[in-house]
């Protein structure tokens, strides 16, 4: 595995710590105030590389922003009403969602990458999938999944136009500015007692801001430039091992032995499509 292969691994390990963690933020907030609050915090980090960028990359960045604060949101009001680890199961579907959208469109389907897809879906779903349905939140989540298998493939193509620090900096301001002119139509949302809210889980959104989304969000642009569409997105597929893990860990959330053998198939599809 290469070493931009390696840097996706590794943001699926930070992301994997996002879903307990958005659990608990959703306590506080909205799905949509989680995501823009977060976006605020990594645009102030990546202001510095935005401003001087040219005309061509702020709309690539916007477009990448538009389309990734729909994944980010979804995925954030789906948690309000199901399990962390029921989440991390539908939003993996994108591991599928990619190679076939990227065949509608004209790329050629790997077998191998395919068949090592399918694996993964059965290993995530052995790992996470359980009772406690929800048409709210399980179809928040698959526009979550749609939505970030259309960012993935978009990402791949304009990380080869632009530089990774140009791309994700104006991306993630676009995804704050996006955010906060649609926050004051949301119906569950009372900015008035935003600060309130926002305080018990200011370390939350901090961690969410600088590191999983400004810092990882910078790391992908750079590992895509180099593992295509479909490879990428099998590793995020790493993502729900571990955070059926971190959830384990901080929710208490179960972890028997069917997870245990679904996270392995996870990363023998991984090591499968890499071989």
């Amino acid at each position: 595995m290469n070493l931009h292969a390696l840097l996706l691994v590794l943001v699926t390990l930070v992301w994997g710590t996002t879903f307990p963690l958005l659990k608990s933020a959703a306590q506080h907030l909205s799905g949509l105030e989680i995501s823009v609050v977060r976006f605020f915090v990594a645009a102030i980090c990546m202001s510095p590389f935005a401003w001087k960028q040219n005309r061509t990359t702020w709309r690539d960045g916007a477009l990448l922003g538009g389309v990734g604060l729909i994944s980010y949101v979804s995925q954030a009001y789906g948690l309000q009403f199901i399990s962390s680890n029921r989440s991390a199961f539908l939003t993996s579907l994108n591991v599928l969602f990619v190679p076939f959208l990227a065949w509608m469109i004209g790329s050629k389907l790997s077998l191998k990458v395919f068949l090592a897809s399918a694996l993964a879906c059965v290993g995530i779903g052995l790992m996470s999938w359980e009772g406690g349905s929800n048409w709210f939140g399980d179809g928040a989540t698959l526009i979550s999944a749609l939505s970030y298998a259309t960012y993935v493939l978009l990402l791949s193509r304009l990380s080869k136009k632009h530089t990774a620090r140009s791309l994700a900096a104006t991306q993630i301001v676009m995804m704050a500015l996006i955010g906060a002119f649609i926050i004051p139509f949301e119906g569950g949302t009372q900015l008035a007692s935003l600060p309130d809210r926002l305080l018990p889980v200011f370390p939350i959104i901090l961690f969410l801001g600088v590191v999983a989304t400004a810092g990882m969000l910078f790391l992908q642009a750079i590992g895509q430039q180099r593992v295509s569409a479909a490879k990428a997105a099998l590793i995020y597929a790493l993502e729900p091992a571990f955070a059926s893990l971190f959830s384990w860990m901080w929710l208490n959330e179960q972890l028997t032995q069917r997870a245990a053998l679904g996270g392995a198939l996870v990363v023998i599809a991984v090591v499968f499509s890499e071989w």
